[in-house]
């Protein structure tokens, strides 16, 4: 055997060598990283809820749904946040049109109807409306806290501009009306079906 091939023969026992190891890393890290991109979405998710304000792992028993399209969004899945048995919020994953592709939310609803937590999950807006869409330290989503479909009342779910009570985002026109347009579909749907999230048919 000449000495080029057995250069060759050696050069391709690397190869296949370095190729199995690197299908066998691959098979054998997959799994702990999607379960720890797993467990980054689901406190993604749940960091809309109040700390401490459940005991359960809302995102283990999904709701099913009725009616998931809405006025002007659309319902992704729903989830029961409960403490000592008693359930304490619902959480809403909304998808939304924005300006530049579909705006996804995390919305947290109390038993009472009021909205504790919101937060962007995804968006495809410009780099610039995107950064203060999902930017805590804008505080812009702040001002929906504690309110429900009837608070303000329903002609008032608006911007300013449009003769409503809400700030809208700098330069964000369309953005700011499709976020809160989603909210108030939410909060609606929360009060329409009330019974059936709270699982309180369940317990007559």
């Amino acid at each position: 055997m000449s000495k080029r091939v057995r250069s060759l023969l050696l050069l391709s026992s690397v190869t296949a060598l370095a190729l199995t190891g690197s299908l066998a890393w691959q098979h054998w890290t997959a799994g702990p990283i999607q379960e720890a991109q797993r467990r980054m979405q689901e406190r993604e998710w749940l960091a809309v809820l109040p700390t401490d304000s459940y005991d359960n792992q809302p995102l283990q028993t999904p709701l099913a749904l009725a009616d998931k399209q809405l006025q002007h969004s659309r319902l992704l899945a729903g989830y029961r946040a409960s403490l000592a048995n008693t359930p304490v919020a619902i959480m809403l994953r909304s998808e939304v049109p924005g300006y530049a592709g579909p705006i996804e939310l995390a919305i947290a609803i109390d038993n009472h109807g009021r909205l504790t937590g919101l937060r962007v999950l995804r968006q495809q807006e410009s780099p610039g409306l995107g950064d203060q869409l999902v930017d805590p330290a804008r505080h812009w989503l702040d001002q929906f806290i504690g309110k429900a479909h009837d608070d303000p009342p329903e002609p008032a779910w608006a911007l300013k501009r449009d003769r409503g009570v809400f700030d809208q985002l700098a330069g964000a026109t369309v953005t700011s009306r499709a976020v809160i347009d989603a909210v108030q579909d939410a909060l609606r749907y929360f009060d329409q079906h009330r019974t059936a999230l709270l699982g309180e048919d369940q317990h007559e």
